[in-house]
């Protein structure tokens, strides 16, 4: 790093500050369950977390974010657990994460450092991998500002430069060049996704993206629904890299359905803006699935994290469905969202699911029967493939008869085609 600082080990207390001028009883509802999320994603480290420490504040503390009084009991409360690493749930600047690691002696790990060393542990495909890094590089180049502190920067006459300063200059230089690097390399993943998405564009190929709160089941709904394999587990951003998987809807025909990187609130800029290539996946869906853990209770301000990433993507006007997850374990649902209950552990609500992404794509389509000759199978293949053919019949003449749903732009081309006889089924 850029200054001499203690060893990280696995013992972690954490520190909440609250910065609302609320009552009392409602600050500390609010920092237990900004605690309890800490936890989940020190769990996804496999941290060992010995305790938590809650301050409240009108403002951070320039020096050390935190107050001299709050810094002993902090003090105390290492010495006590024998904690060897400090969870801050914010971001820090350089000098008071420096100041912090001097009082207290132990390592001191921000939210923003957290989540990267579970998505750099977690990044298994080439692009995760680039996206992790271009977001660690920009965060370690804002630590450079004050990092070298220990460096003499005033020394030198006419001519010379302090030790500090050329320091600075040389990471800034080594940084920058790896960034622009890392930068055109993800360029290049993010026009082979655009040269997909065209030819799933010319093949008229609907997409459909979930998206969600981390852990709110996306990966398991995601394999109920394709009988997929996605590595399913009950921790913080299971998921990292995106997965794409076809899948047929009556009346609509294939589809492709992505798993994307689960989303969590003040999810740090940088790994939005590492993540765009993946996230434009979302950007340009045709229809989105916002899978909410209904057995939250949380939920419905877990929805307006989403729906601020979601804005921060620009993906605010494609349509979407609620889905409301995990009703196995829900007392009851969330009173202020309407969704498709489902559980996608048990299939409970699969049908249902399916048959409003149908009605979300217009599948409300009349029942017509098509009459086919025995040589047409090119008329009866186009029919499968979007998804029309309800059922088949096949006569001793060799001829078919299909019953269809077609909507009027369907049912208008069929009735161009000569060879196909139409009547109402």
């Amino acid at each position: 790093m850029f200054f001499d600082r203690p060893d990280a080990g696995k013992k972690a207390l954490m520190l909440q500050v609250v910065f609302t001028r609320m009552d009392g009883e409602q600050r500390q509802v609010d920092a237990q369950a900004s605690l309890g999320e800490l936890r989940e994603l020190s769990a996804a480290l496999s941290l060992d977390v010995c305790g938590a420490v809650i301050a409240r504040r009108e403002r951070p503390h320039p020096r050390a974010f935190i107050g001299e009084g709050k810094l002993e009991e902090l003090k105390a409360e290492v010495a006590n657990t024998g904690a060897d690493l400090l969870l801050v749930n914010h971001d820090l600047s350089p000098g008071q994460q420096r100041n912090l690691e001097m009082a207290l002696d132990i390592r001191v790990l921000t939210r923003t450092e957290l989540i990267l060393h579970i998505f750099s542990n977690r990044a298994q495909t080439h692009e995760g991998q680039l996206q992790v890094e271009l977001a660690q590089l920009e965060h370690a180049r804002t630590r450079l500002v004050r990092g070298w502190t220990h460096l003499d920067r005033q020394k030198g006459g006419i001519g010379l430069r302090g030790a500090g300063e050329t320091q600075i200059e040389l990471d800034q230089r080594m940084l920058g060049e790896r960034i622009k690097m890392t930068r055109k390399r993800l360029e290049e993943v993010a026009r082979r996704r655009a040269l997909s998405r065209k030819r799933r564009q010319r093949n008229e190929t609907p997409v459909i993206s979930l998206v969600g709160y981390t852990n709110a089941g996306k990966s398991t709904l995601f394999n109920r629904l394709t009988s997929g394999d996605v590595l399913v587990a009950d921790q913080l951003f299971a998921t990292l890299d995106p997965t794409m998987r076809r899948l047929h809807i009556e009346g609509v025909g294939e589809c492709v359905l992505a798993d994307t990187v689960g989303f969590i609130s003040e999810l740090p800029h940088g790994l939005v803006e590492a993540f765009k290539a993946t996230l434009e996946e979302v950007a340009q869906a045709d229809l989105l699935l916002h899978v909410v853990d209904a057995s939250d209770p949380r939920a419905e301000e877990k929805v307006q994290d989403v729906a601020e990433v979601l804005a921060e993507i620009d993906a605010t006007d494609i349509p979407a469905l609620i889905v409301l997850n995990k009703i196995d374990r829900a007392e009851h649902l969330p009173d202020a969202l309407e969704g498709i209950p489902v559980s996608a552990l048990s299939g409970e609500g699969m049908d249902e699911l399916l048959r409003a992404i149908g009605d979300a794509f217009g599948v409300a389509r009349p029942a017509m029967k098509v009459l086919l000759a025995p040589h047409d199978g090119k008329t009866r293949a186009w029919l499968y493939k979007v998804g029309a053919v309800m059922d088949e019949t096949v006569h001793e003449d060799g001829s078919l008869e299909l019953t269809v749903r077609a909507d009027e732009q369907l049912a208008g081309q069929l009735a161009r085609r000569r060879e196909v006889l139409l009547r109402r089924a």
